[in-house]
């Protein structure tokens, strides 16, 4: 157990012959105890400081950890925004490329039924054609025959006969 200056004052020595100054040592003792008495009230001082610098030192550490806690936290947060977007846009890209497909194969579907149309129509407008030349050919061979200059003035089959060549030459 450590020296008070209590114990210090109290303390007393035994007398011999010849011993020290007793005024003397009691001057020494009595600095002693003053010195013992500072050195205490600087180490009591001294402790609340380390005290309270460790409280502080807790309370920092606790921001510390709460502080690094938060930042795991939001770098989480980010690489799960980041992911899910990522993840969104994918879905986004997928989506348009199916529809991007789906509108090249409509398409391409009207495309091939236009053609089969036009084509109809072609082979519509080529037997058209070749019924209207086979009806104007009929009429045109019954005009022609002998049958009916006997019912025509001379001079109207005159006419007739100039413009045959170009009624033809229109119907081919």
């Amino acid at each position: 157990m450590p020296l008070t200056p209590l114990d210090i004052h109290n303390k007393e020595f035994g007398r011999r012959l010849r011993g020290y100054d007793e005024d003397e040592v009691n001057e020494f003792l009595d600095q002693i105890i003053k010195d013992y008495e500072a050195m205490i009230r600087d180490n009591k001082e001294l402790q609340n400081q380390i005290a309270g610098l460790q409280e502080r030192l807790g309370h920092f550490a606790n921001i510390e950890e709460t502080l690094s806690k938060t930042i795991i936290v939001a770098q989480e947060a980010a690489d799960e925004v980041k992911n899910n977007a990522k993840k969104e846009a994918q879905l986004i890209v997928k989506e348009a490329e199916k529809n991007a497909d789906r509108i090249i194969n409509e398409s391409l579907s009207k495309s091939r039924k236009y053609a089969l149309e036009v084509e109809e129509l072609k082979k519509q407008a080529a037997i058209y054609r070749a019924r209207f030349r086979t009806l104007v050919e009929t009429q045109l061979d019954l005009l022609t025959q002998d049958g009916w200059e006997k019912l025509e003035p001379p001079e109207s089959r005159a006419r007739d006969r100039d413009s045959e060549p170009r009624v033809r030459e229109i119907v081919e």
